[in-house]
């Protein structure tokens, strides 16, 4: 990957005093890659010249050598070129699937020059300020420029201090597989150069990140670079790693949702083989053990008197009659125009992440040492320090990576539980939640109702209205259960509840007069924010509805559609998978095709979904054809993957995934019951079409769910000639 000098721009300052000290290695030390200074860092909570630093618990790890770069951004990164001549860039993100590391790596590799096989991505630990938030599509499209900024610093000061020491014109250097090459041909590594680097204040050279059009790496299709650890084995989660005296331990939990313990007879389980304590918690009773196995037998001998939780006297029916009457009442329709109306039902879902959740604790009288897999590090860290009883200086959290997520990692109270676990146990736990542990006591996606009109004359859509109430968690007590992000949805405005647009307002339709109305009822339930949020169920209704006016006016689907978006790019999307899916052609009986969009996160997208109904009680989804205009697509192949996920998603939620309320329990407590969609259930064909941009890159990790799931909703309805208005359809 031969380098090119970028465009002339203004480098690092030179006014902050050197410390003149040996140094290893340059640190890039990025609170933003924009205005940056050079500054030493002296230690925790320690201000450096050109900008205050607060407590970092990452800083005690740096030796007095490190050089650092401080500007005003809160991305927080941090790049490391080692002797060894690896790039490492610490990343303030969680990898939970999603191909970020691979994402970063790649923006790393394209502005310094480097191979991509020589660069590093660890995940950084929680750090006292800066954003470490992951979710809500925002992970490339925020750290997009700040990479590739901060990587271009290190590229000229690597180029800077080559030409110091060859005492050539830094302009006549390039830059290729990790090293600086010269004119006559001498090279040296990036690493070989690192000393003299971090002594460069103000390079010879412009550091500004190259021009779209110079790019080599991002925008190209590239496997992921954790690929092969994840497929041999070596990849290490939270149950894989080996913490010093930490002790496998599960919880026993109550049959209702919150429950508590009345007491508990301990005696036998105290007594079995490997086990090392027994410890009651907010809501169950915990063994600690020298293994999982006698850890479970354990748990199962305990004999344990439970009260009900909050929720034993409701059950589905009682939920949805609630929900029902919580949604407002919609507004009088335009005088003269006739009406297409829908009510809709979706139910509670879980997360059920492959990986279930683990947490590996060592909390002593002074400190705490919390080892998961987080989204949201920051946050957890005061909480945890919080249940604990610690400052959040004696607390220190170690993010790993997550067997996925969907959200559910937005959430902290596997390492909350813990966290107090060891503390009342007096020494370390690997803490593991069972699958039925979370599906039946962890959080889920809200139920919602939903209740759309839209009013048509003269062959268009002059008014369209919205109303929906969803499920809030109430404040009643729930103990150390953080809800990670999801606020409630009771009486409030449906623009602030969504976090997706309504089909006009947000530019996706042209549907006149728009009415949008929130409101919600309150449960003690744990929720979550699930992937795309109130998107995957608002979006998803409203493209049911697009189809049943486009029949009311006797249109084609894609081609009423296409007459009504404002959008060239979702116009664009939409032609594409028409094309692509070959809409329109003949089907045979119980065979039919369904389409929808989205746009969400500065990109939007299009979905195409073929249908087989032939046996009624297991319809498969055969072909899914999807589109996405992302602005730049940092690695397509990962974008398409991302899209695979959400097809899933859709054919699941839509056909058969859900969870049930009974008297206050999950009815679901594992995949034998939860039916997310596995290899029989997905498509036979899967296509993902991605448009070619220049644009600044969008959100895309959560964008394919409402379109995926409205468009295998439309296509069961033209297949069964059935207009299904309750979600799962199966329930």
């Amino acid at each position: 990957m031969d380098g090119s000098s970028p465009t002339p721009g203004s480098g690092p300052g030179d006014g902050v005093r050197r410390q003149e000290l040996p140094r290893r290695r340059i640190l890039v030390y990025a609170l933003a890659a924009s205005t940056l200074t050079v500054a030493t860092p002296v230690g925790i909570g320690v201000a450096a010249e050109g900008g205050q630093r607060g407590e970092d618990p990452e800083s005690a790890l740096r030796k007095p050598s490190d050089v650092v770069v401080i500007g005003d951004d809160d991305e927080m990164l941090v790049l490391e070129v080692t002797a060894a001549n690896r790039v490492v860039v610490r990343l303030p993100r969680a990898e939970v699937g999603q191909g970020i590391t691979t994402a970063v790596a790649m923006m790393i590799a394209e502005e310094l020059d480097a191979r991509l096989a020589d660069v590093d991505i660890p995940l950084a630990g929680a750090r006292a300020k800066g954003n470490q938030f992951t979710g809500g599509s925002d992970s490339v499209r925020s750290l997009y420029g700040p990479a590739r900024e901060l990587a271009a610093v290190a590229r000229a000061k690597l180029v800077t201090a080559a030409a110091r020491r060859w005492h050539v014109p830094a302009r006549t250097l390039r830059t290729k597989h990790t090293m600086v090459v010269a004119p006559d041909g001498r090279t040296a590594t990036f690493g070989s150069l690192s000393a003299a680097a971090a002594q460069v204040h103000t390079p010879a050279v412009p550091s500004k990140p190259k021009p779209a059009s110079q790019h080599s790496v991002i925008g190209r299709p590239t496997p992921r670079i954790d690929g092969r650890d994840l497929v041999t084995g070596k990849a290490k989660y939270a149950g894989d790693l080996a913490v010093a005296g930490a002790k496998p331990t599960v919880v026993a939990r109550p049959p209702t949702v919150l429950g508590k313990v009345v007491s508990v007879d301990d005696a036998e389980a105290r007594a079995m083989p490997g086990v090392l304590a027994v410890v009651r918690t907010a809501h169950g009773v915990a063994v600690v053990a020298e293994s999982f196995h006698y850890a479970f037998k354990a748990r199962d001998a305990l004999k344990v008197k439970w009260a009900p939780g909050p929720l034993a006297p409701l059950s589905d029916r009682a939920i949805r009659s609630r929900l029902r009457a919580a949604v407002p009442r919609l507004g009088a329709p335009p005088h003269g125009s006739a009406q297409v109306e829908g009510e809709f039902e979706f139910a509670f879902v879980s997360h059920a992440p492959m990986e279930v959740l683990t947490a590996v604790a060592d909390v002593r009288a002074r400190s705490a040492e919390i080892w998961f897999s987080s989204q949201t590090p920051g946050d957890a860290r005061a909480s945890i320090a919080s249940a604990v009883g610690l400052p959040q200086s004696s607390v220190r959290v170690h993010v790993v990576r997550g067997g996925g997520s969907f959200g559910r990692r937005l959430a902290y109270d596997a390492a909350i539980e813990a966290a107090l676990i060891s503390k009342a146990a007096r020494r370390p736990v690997k803490l593991m939640w069972s699958r039925s542990d979370d599906i039946r006591h962890g959080r889920m996606r809200p139920a919602s109702h939903h209740r759309i009109r839209a009013s048509h004359a003269g062959g268009r859509v002059v008014a369209f209205s919205h109303a929906m109430a969803s499920v809030g968690e109430s404040s009643e007590s729930l103990g150390p259960r953080p809800q990670g992000g999801m606020t409630t949805t009771a009486h409030v405005d449906a623009r602030k509840v969504s976090a997706g647009p309504m089909p006009s307002d947000s530019g996706l339709y042209n549907f006149g007069a728009i009415d949008q109305k929130g409101g919600g009822i309150e449960l003690a339930i744990p929720l979550g924010a699930w992937r795309s949020v109130d998107s995957g169920t608002m979006r998803t209704a409203e493209e049911i509805i697009v189809d049943e006016v486009a029949h009311s006016l006797g249109k084609d689907p894609v081609a009423f559609r296409r007459a009504t978006l404002r959008s060239k790019a979702a116009k664009a999307v939409l032609d594409k998978v028409a094309s692509a899916g070959k809409w329109g052609r003949p089907m045979p009986k119980g065979r039919a095709q369904g389409v929808a969009l989205h746009e969400e996160y500065g990109s939007c997208v299009a979905c195409l979904a073929e249908i087989d109904v032939t046996d009624p009680h297991h319809p498969r989804v055969v072909k899914v054809v999807m589109a996405a205009d992302v602005g730049t697509a940092v690695n397509p192949r990962g974008l398409q993957a991302q899209l695979m996920g959400t097809a899933i998603d859709g054919i699941s939620t839509i056909l058969q995934a859900g969870l049930h309320i009974d008297r206050g329990a999950v009815r679901e407590g594992s995949f034998a019951d939860f039916h997310y969609a596995r290899q029989r259930h997905s498509p036979l064909r899967f296509e993902a079409h991605i448009m070619p941009s220049r644009k600044a890159p969008g959100g895309a990790g959560e964008l394919g769910v409402p379109a995926a799931a409205g468009a295998v909703a439309n296509a069961y309805a033209r297949a069964t000639g059935t207009r299904p208005r309750r979600f799962p359809i199966n329930f």
